[in-house]
Order: C-alpha cells, then sequence, then structure tokens
C-alpha cells in the first residue's frame, strides 16, 4: 500500500510557535512603516535633533499586539530587560528605552490621523495582487468590545403627560413642522437606512460615531446582555479569511447601519471583484439589498417576517405550492431576465390532480417582484444554505481577533484612541494572514523543486 504524504498547511498559530526574530521579519516585511514614521518627522530643518527611535518605537508598538503584551507599561519593562527583544523592534545598542510617556504621545497623534486607514487598504490590495485574495464571497457580522471609559449616568428627561384627544389643526401643524426640523437636524446615521444610498462614502467613514456607548444584545439563550464600548464591523473573505474592510463604531449603533458602507468599501477597494455577499438576519433590509444589486452582487441574508400574514400559495422560502401545498422545486435563475422558474414537485408524479388545470407545469417569478423574498440563489435551495455556512468564517475572525490580538484589551480612554486600537488590531491580523501567506507560498516552491 503506497504512502502519500501531504504537506501541512503553515497557519497563524504555526506563526505564532516560530522564532520570535524570524516572526517579527515576516510580518513587519508585510508593510512599510513610513507613512506612520512621516507624523513624527520634524517640521523644519532648526531646533535640537529628534532623540527617540520612532521607527522602533512604531514596530514595537505593532509588535505588542503579536506578543500580547497586555499594557505599555510591560511593553516598556520588555525593552527594557530583553536586550534581543530590543534589538528584534528595531532599536539600536545606543538607544535609550522610551518612557510610557512618549508612547502616550505617540499614540496621540496616531489616533488624529487616518493613516491606518490608507495603509490598510495597501495591504489588502497588495495580498490581490499577489494572488491571496481569490475568493469571490464575503461574510459581514459585528463584534463588540468594551471601553476603558467609565460609563456616564444618563440623564432622566422628564416627560410631559400627553393631552387626550385628537390634535388640533393648529397642534398638528407644529408638529409637523417640528417633525421636518428633527429630520433636518440628524446626522448621517440617525437617519433612515435608505438615505445612506446617496451618501458618498468618504462621509460615511468619517460621520460614524465613535464615542462608547451602552449596547445591547441576545446571547445564545436568548437573554439581553449588555456592555459599555464599541462595536467592530467586519467584511471577510470567506476561504482567506482576510479582513477586506472594517469599521468601528458606538455600541449602541444597529449592526445594518454599517453593511452599505463596508459594501462601498469593498467596491471602492477591489472594485467587481467580489461575487456573493453574507449576512446574518439582522441586516435583512430592502436599502441593503439594493445597494448589493447596485454592485452587481448576490445577496445571502435569512429573510425576517415583519407583521405579515401568510402567504397563501406559498411556502416558507416563498417557494408556489400546488393544490396540495406541496412545495415547487427550484430549477434555475436566468440571468438576462433576473427571474426564478420553479417546476413541479416530485409528489405530481403520483398525484390523481396532475392534469387539472389548476396545477402548473412552470412557475417564473421576478426578482424585483420583490428583492428581500426572491433571491439568487434561492431561499431554501441547497446553493444557499452551502454558501450561508461560510458566514462562519467571519465569527471566526472575531475569536481570533479577541483571542490572540488583544481586541478585548482597550488600553486607551476616548472614541478616537479606542479607534486605533481596533485599527492596529485589524491590520496587524491583515499583515499576520499575508506573512503566512508568503511562506505557505515559499514552501510549495520548495517542494515542487525537490
Amino acid at each position: 500500500m503506497t504512502i502519500v504524504k501531504q504537506m501541512s498547511l503553515f497557519d497563524i498559530h504555526e506563526l505564532f510557535k516560530m522564532e520570535s526574530s524570524r516572526r517579527f521579519d515576516a510580518i513587519l516585511a508585510t508593510f512599510d512603516v513610513q507613512p506612520i514614521f512621516q507624523l513624527f518627522r520634524k517640521k523644519t530643518m532648526r531646533g535640537a535633533p529628534r532623540e527617540l527611535n520612532y521607527g522602533a518605537m512604531i514596530q514595537s508598538l505593532l509588535i505588542r499586539i503579536v506578543e500580547r503584551i497586555p499594557t505599555v507599561k510591560d511593553l516598556v519593562n520588555r525593552l527594557t530587560v530583553d536586550f534581543v527583544f530590543r534589538l528584534d523592534c528595531g532599536f539600536l545598542v545606543s538607544d535609550t528605552v522610551p518612557s510610557e510617556a512618549s508612547y502616550s504621545r505617540m499614540v496621540d497623534v496616531m489616533s488624529q490621523s487616518d493613516i491606518l486607514d490608507k495603509m490598510q487598504d495597501e495591504l489588502i490590495q497588495t495580498a490581490f495582487t499577489e494572488g491571496f485574495l481569490e475568493d469571490e464571497h464575503l461574510g459581514f457580522d459585528a463584534t463588540h468590545f468594551e471601553a476603558r471609559d467609565a460609563s456616564k449616568p444618563s440623564e432622566k428627561k422628564e416627560t410631559q403627560p400627553k393631552k387626550r384627544g385628537r390634535k388640533t389643526k393648529e397642534e398638528h401643524a407644529a408638529w409637523l413642522a417640528e417633525q421636518v426640523e428633527m429630520e433636518a437636524n440628524q446626522t448621517t446615521y440617525e437617519k433612515k437606512l435608505k438615505a445612506q444610498l446617496t451618501i458618498p462614502l468618504t462621509t460615511l467613514w468619517q460621520e460614524i460615531p465613535i464615542e462608547p456607548k451602552w449596547g445591547i444584545k441576545k446571547n445564545s439563550d436568548g437573554k439581553n446582555t449588555f456592555w459599555y464600548g464599541f462595536k467592530g464591523h467586519l467584511a471577510v473573505s470567506t476561504k482567506s479569511q482576510y479582513i477586506v474592510a472594517r469599521l468601528m463604531s458606538s455600541g449602541n449603533l444597529s449592526d445594518s447601519k454599517v453593511a452599505i458602507p463596508l459594501l462601498k468599501k469593498v467596491n471602492h477597494l477591489i472594485p467587481n471583484h467580489f461575487t456573493t455577499t453574507i449576512f446574518d438576519a439582522g441586516y435583512d433590509y430592502e436599502a441593503i439589498y439594493h445597494q448589493i444589486l447596485s454592485q452587481k452582487m448576490k445577496a445571502v441574508i435569512p429573510y425576517v417576517k415583519r407583521r405579515e400574514g401568510e402567504m397563501v400559495g406559498f411556502d416558507e422560502h416563498f417557494r408556489p405550492t400546488c393544490v396540495r401545498e406541496n412545495s415547487y422545486c427550484y430549477d434555475s435563475f436566468d440571468e438576462k431576465y433576473q427571474t426564478l422558474k420553479f417546476t413541479r414537485p416530485k409528489e405530481c408524479a403520483t398525484c390523481p390532480l396532475r392534469a387539472d388545470s389548476l396545477c402548473q407545469k412552470v412557475f417564473k417569478i421576478k426578482c424585483k417582484t420583490d428583492i428581500r423574498k426572491y433571491t439568487y440563489p434561492a431561499r431554501g435551495s441547497e446553493l444557499w444554505k452551502k454558501l450561508y455556512k461560510e458566514r462562519t468564517a467571519v465569527e471566526r475572525v472575531n475569536a481570533y481577533l479577541k483571542q490572540f490580538f488583544q481586541l478585548n484589551n482597550v488600553r486607551h480612554r476616548t472614541g478616537k484612541k479606542a479607534k486605533l486600537h481596533f485599527n492596529l488590531v485589524t491590520f496587524i491580523y491583515n499583515a499576520c494572514k499575508l506573512a503566512v501567506d508568503r511562506i505557505n507560498l515559499l514552501l510549495q516552491l520548495q517542494n515542487k523543486a525537490a
């Protein structure tokens, strides 16, 4: 019996087991720290020279996440005690170890810049051009993490007693004028979801609320859980598991409000590449379907009934049913006319009513009849179920960020610095993924040569 030797895949777990100096080199080789370094460049040639090695400080701040060093204080102690670690971070023998205050000032400067967003985009485009981001399916989800800030007690508003009876014409006109004024003063994310369809990407990206707020969600037992902090919204490729787009928001913002900004960001980065988007039931809104269809992608989202009665002649997946209430079988999709074709159920072969005029052989339903109900792949089909299972990739990435990349360990107060922490964590995760893919490619080439 022949033995087939299979090559084991090199993953993130193997990367963490590598020698520290080799691991740091592999990760830092995936990007250039110069854009961050330029933030600390002297504006003029006059005055005393810089005494701190900002390039090494930036690298040590990134390595802190990989090494799972919990605080900046622990990082400074490690740099002081471990000489080899100091050299691995890029410090020279003659350099002094920076203080905690120096790191605090550096974090403050970085939090006021959007340079990490640009570096993240460049990293994703690098992975795409090198052929590591070839999958065409995206999974979307949100994860929560707590803030470092203390929660502020909410002010109790005095409720005015409602006047009984119908409003007079003058009161109704005043109420309508008040509603119009309130809508005009709403921020971008307070408006209705469909308003985001016409708002440009830069506005959606810059005006998202990032201050810590109380959030609520149901756990696996169906009970409400609360936290004070933020939400991280991710768009993850389902096979390669790169974070293609990410955005942080306040903890009280609905997950659905960030779907359209992420979709627009994906289309801006890699236009016309991804074909399928996979969401959970919390994203079942018509505006999201419109955005997905405008980008010529398919939507895989569970349907949520909202005050709807039973549809007579259709099953739970909106497939037509025969006289005996057997569901028609999904047959095919006509891409030209955007039409779903359903054929007779298998039970019709032995049904005495098969020749009756009430029993129709074929049903063709256009998707534009109701873009939420009729999607391709059709609801309830094997392809739909198979694609929806791929959404677990984004949940796996959420677990990676919390267990291996310190997403839960926010050490800075205010929303801006928490956003910097979130951006650093997701950026380093993508850098590790790219480093792993490059090592895997090198191992494959070596095996072929051997």
